[in-house]
């Protein structure tokens, strides 16, 4: 694999599936915090009165505890996604060089032999 950019593209794949799945462990270390220690009802004196269902309980968070979360778990899926998709380009680029490498293997001992 002697191009530098489809070596790129791998590391680049990897890096955002890393991404993602240390995103989704944060965001199941998070929830599991927050279905310990918030309210189970509506805390409007402490501004907690957004509902997020936690594994079959409702717990109710700040309007900034939620956007955070959902940014976490946002970024996560789109990481994986990307890495997912960079994957498969890497893949199809590797096997493309692979079928030229073996054509080109091919077409040297067709003119040797």
């Amino acid at each position: 694999m002697k191009n530098p950019q489809i070596k790129a593209l791998k590391h680049f794949s990897l890096l955002l599936l890393l991404f993602g799945v240390v995103g989704f462990a944060l965001s199941t270390i998070v929830s599991g915090q927050y279905l310990d220690t918030l309210p189970k009802n509506p805390a409007v004196e402490e501004l907690r009165t957004v509902p997020r269902n936690i594994h079959g309980t409702v717990v109710y968070q700040t309007v900034e505890e939620n956007r955070k979360l959902t940014l976490i778990d946002a970024g996560s899926a789109i990481g994986i996604l990307l890495g997912l998709g960079l994957g498969i380009v890497y893949l199809e680029k590797v096997g493309t060089f692979a079928d030229r490498s073996k054509e080109d293997v091919e077409d040297r001992l067709e003119r040797l032999g």
